[in-house]
């Protein structure tokens, strides 16, 4: 499997415990880790993925009370697509017909049927059938059978200006290269299974994006190491002009950011340590973790968020 790809996506939302109950109950993700915006700490980080939160998987939400909707616009995620296995798409439309889940009828794109729907947010989502997905394991949630289950990010589509500048980071620094066109769209793969596809909608000029409540905050993308890492940084600033962040400590991973040519906001982080650093993996997402320099308002902390199960 190839080291690039998508290490996570992270969103606003507006509803703690709906956000929770959505994404685990309806879709059978896990919730792998409960902690706090580090930079905004009265407010949730949430993560869900599968079993161990591999990097690929993982969706992560700010959750703010009545948050404002977002829209959708340049500069912005426009879909974030899950994987699943080919067969399962027609259970999946059943499931979200059953629980009232928001959702068009399945289309062909870029060879592959694609099933679109809407979180309780109006967040833009997708599920990919994948050949072969069945076979890759699959975290096992009540009420979705090991057959159907999703594996992880197949990728995210990004809406654009231009498409060119977008393009030479994807392919110059972070391991992706073109693999497809389709109308004003730009399929490029980095060969990983997990969250292994980025496509470019170029539509010129549109309606810029307004962030909120099922709107994409950022894309993190995958380096092995703090080194790998450094490299990109170097390469970003050196051939492309960017400004890129000091490494930040996340506690499961380090990241750098920056926002590439076409307004999106873009992260790098490291595979490691992982989400087991702080919790058995056993009991990932079940208590309120903080890092260690939050710990000491653990209480201060606790008494503002909106109380969960």
């Amino acid at each position: 499997m190839s080291p690039h790809g998508i290490h996570h996506v992270t969103a606003f939302a507006s509803d703690t415990a709906r956000t929770i109950d959505f994404y685990t109950r309806v879709l059978g993700l896990r919730l792998v880790k409960k902690t706090v915006n580090f930079d905004d700490p009265g407010t949730y980080h949430l993560y869900f993925g599968d079993e161990a939160g591999v990097p690929g998987t993982i969706l992560t939400f700010f959750p703010i009370a009545q948050a404002a909707p977002g829209r959708v616009g340049i500069g912005q995620v426009s879909e974030t697509a899950f994987r699943v296995p080919r067969a399962a798409i027609g259970a999946w439309t059943h499931r979200f017909v059953s629980l009232n889940v928001a959702h068009e009828a399945p289309v062909n794109v870029f060879g592959e049927t694609v099933l679109r729907f809407r979180d309780p947010d109006g967040m833009p989502l997708a599920l990919v059938g994948v050949e072969g997905a069945e076979a890759e394991p699959a975290w096992n949630a009540e009420g979705i059978a090991p057959e159907t289950a999703i594996r992880g990010f197949h990728g995210v589509t990004l809406l654009l200006r231009g498409a060119e500048a977008t393009a030479a980071i994807l392919t110059d620094v972070l391991g992706f290269a073109e693999a497809a066109r389709e109308g004003s769209q730009i399929r490029l793969t980095s060969g990983a299974a997990l969250g292994g596809f980025v496509t470019l909608r170029a539509v010129g000029d549109f309606l810029p994006g307004r962030q909120g409540a099922g709107s994409v905050h950022h894309i993190a993308f995958r380096a092995a190491d703090d080194a790998v890492q450094a490299a990109m940084t170097e390469r970003l600033s050196a051939a492309h002009g960017m400004s890129v962040t000091e490494q930040r400590d996340r506690q499961y991973f380090r990241s750098v950011y920056f926002r590439e040519p076409g307004g999106v906001l873009f992260e790098i982080a490291t595979d490691a340590p992982g989400f087991a650093i702080d919790e058995p993996a056993e009991e990932l997402g079940k208590g309120l973790k903080l890092p260690p320099f939050l710990e000491p308002h653990r209480g201060s902390i606790e008494a503002v968020l909106p109380k969960v199960a």
